[in-house]
C-alpha cells in the first residue's frame, strides 16, 4: 500500500499561553497594597504558561518497544495442560539489537462485559517451561537457529499471580523485512493474553503443527536497547490496536505513523479490543507502561459507550459524557504527572444507533473544553472519519479501514509532526 512519504508540512499549536487569572475581588483585603505603575505587570503578562513536570524515570527507559503489534493483555487463556505459543511479531527497526522482555501476570482491560476477565484482574499462578526466539521472512518458512530466553539464569520460571517480571537481556540479528518470532511453553488456568484478531500469525502448535488461535499470551514488551529521540505511546481501544484492518498487512494507523517517522523513534502500541477510559484508569500496571512515553496519544471512549462500566460480568448502562469525561481528565492528570505530553483524541463516529449517539455527541462537545482547561492538544478524528453530510455515519468503519487509518496517520503527523520530531 501507499505509504506515508511526506508530512509534517504543518507546524502545530502546542501547550500555548493559557489561564486567566480568575478574579479575587471576593477574597481580596478591603485595603490591598498599592503597587507602583512602574514595577506593575500588565494581566496580559500575568498569564503563565503551562509546563508539564520533568519526565520521571520509568522501569522501560532502558528498553524501547520494537514492534506495532499491540501486546497488553484484554483476556485471559487457559492452558491447564499446557501449550505452545508461538507469535510473529513485526518489528520496527532491525539489525542487531539487545532484546528484553516485560511481564505482568495480570489482564488490562475488560473483555465483552467481564464475565471471564476484567481490568485489573490478576491471571493464575503460572509455569513458564521454556521460551525461544528466532527470525523468519514469513509464516511459511521452517524455523532454526532458536535463541533460549532465560529468567534469573534459568530456562523457566514460576509466575505468581498478579506478578511483574523482566527476562534476561540477549542479544538478536533480526534481518531488514523478518518478523521476530516469538514462542513459549506454559502452563496455568488462566494467562493473560492478547486477542490477536488477525494483526499478528499467532499460533499454538501442537505436535510441531500450528493451529491458528486467536488467544496469545505474549510479553507486554518486546523491549530492543534503541538509540531514540522519543517514545510515543498510543493508548486506547481497538481502533489503536488496528482491528479490521487488512489482515497481517500492518495497516492501521499507529503502523503507518511507526513507519513514517523511522526508527529514530520508538512506538508503542498500548491499543486493546473492548477496552473502556473505565479500565485504563484502575490498570495500574497499564498505566505504568502508558507513563513511559514521551508523548502519549489518548484515545478512548467508543467502548465506554458500547459496554458501559465493568459491572461485575452483568450487562451495564452506557456511560454518561460526565462520567466518561471525569475519566478522561483522571488518565491526562496521571500522566502529565509522569511528564508524559498528552494528545487527545475525541470520540471518533461508529454507526450508533440515536441513543448512543447523542452521547457521543455531547463528549465530543465536552473535549474542546478538556483540551483547553487540561493544557493539552485535541485530534479531531471524528471530523476526519464521519460522513460531512451525517456527521452520526462513518466514512471508513467504525474502525476504520486501511484507508481510513492512512488517513489518520497523514493528518495527525501535519499537525503533530513537529511535537513528534
Amino acid at each position: 500500500m501507499k505509504r506515508l512519504l511526506t508530512v509534517l508540512l504543518c507546524t502545530m499549536l502546542f501547550l500555548s499561553a493559557c489561564g486567566t487569572a480568575e478574579s479575587t475581588s471576593e477574597t481580596a483585603p478591603e485595603n490591598p497594597p498599592v503597587e507602583s505603575s512602574a514595577e506593575s505587570i500588565p494581566e496580559t503578562q500575568a498569564e503563565t504558561e503551562f509546563q508539564l513536570p520533568e519526565k520521571q524515570p520509568s522501569e522501560f527507559d532502558e528498553y524501547s518497544s520494537n514492534t506495532v503489534i499491540a501486546t497488553g493483555a484484554n483476556y485471559a487463556t487457559n492452558a491447564s495442560k499446557g501449550a505452545t505459543y508461538r507469535t510473529y511479531l513485526p518489528i520496527e527497526q532491525a539489525g542487531e539489537l539487545e532484546y528484553c522482555f516485560y511481564f505482568s501476570d495480570v489482564v488490562d482491560s475488560t473483555w465483552e462485559r467481564g464475565r471471564l476477565t476484567h481490568a485489573g484482574m490478576n491471571g493464575s499462578d503460572y509455569e513458564i517451561i521454556s521460551a525461544h526466539v528466532t527470525t523468519a521472512p514469513d509464516s511459511e518458512t521452517d524455523l532454526t537457529d532458536w535463541t533460549e530466553i532465560t529468567f534469573d539464569g534459568n530456562s523457566g520460571k514460576s509466575v505468581t499471580a498478579g506478578e511483574s517480571f523482566w527476562s534476561d537481556s540477549v542479544k538478536l540479528v533480526i534481518p531488514e523485512g523478518n518478523y521476530l518470532v516469538w514462542e513459549w511453553t506454559v502452563q496455568g488456568e488462566l494467562i493473560p493474553c492478547t486477542k490477536m484478531t488477525e494483526l499478528a500469525y499467532s499460533y499454538i502448535v501442537k505436535e510441531n503443527e500450528p493451529i491458528y488461535n486467536m488467544e496469545i499470551p505474549l510479553p507486554k514488551l518486546i523491549g530492543a536497547k534503541r538509540d531514540v529521540k522519543k517514545n510515543l505511546v498510543c493508548f486506547g481501544d481497538s481502533i489503536t490496536q488496528g482491528a479490521q484492518t487488512t489482515a497481517y498487512a500492518n495497516n492501521f494507523w499507529v503502523s503507518e505513523i511507526s513507519e513514517s517517522l523511522g526508527n529514530e523513534y520508538a512506538v508503542w502500541n498500548a491499543g486493546l479490543g473492548y477496552a473502556r477510559a473505565s479500565d485504563a484508569v484502575i490498570s495500574e500496571d497499564w498505566l505504568k507502561r502508558a507513563k513511559s512515553g514521551d508523548i502519549v496519544t489518548l484515545a478512548f471512549g467508543t467502548n465506554d459507550l458500547v459496554a458501559g462500566q465493568y459491572n461485575d460480568g452483568k450487562p451495564s448502562a452506557t456511560s454518561t459524557p460526565e462520567e466518561i469525561e471525569a475519566w478522561i481528565r483522571s488518565l491526562i492528570t496521571e500522566l502529565q504527572s509522569a511528564g508524559c505530553q498528552v494528545i487527545l483524541f475525541n470520540a471518533p463516529p461508529f454507526d450508533y444507533d440515536e441513543t448512543h449517539e447523542a452521547v457521543r455527541t455531547a463528549l465530543n462537545e465536552r473535549f474542546p473544553v478538556i483540551a483547553e482547561e487540561m493544557h493539552v492538544p485535541l485530534f479531531d478524528w471524528s471530523a476526519l472519519l464521519s460522513d460531512p453530510s451525517e456527521p452520526a455515519k462513518t466514512l471508513y468503519g467504525g474502525h476504520p479501514n486501511d484507508e481510513g487509518c492512512q488517513m489518520i496517520a497523514e493528518t495527525f503527523l501535519e499537525q503533530f509532526g513537529d511535537l513528534l520530531r
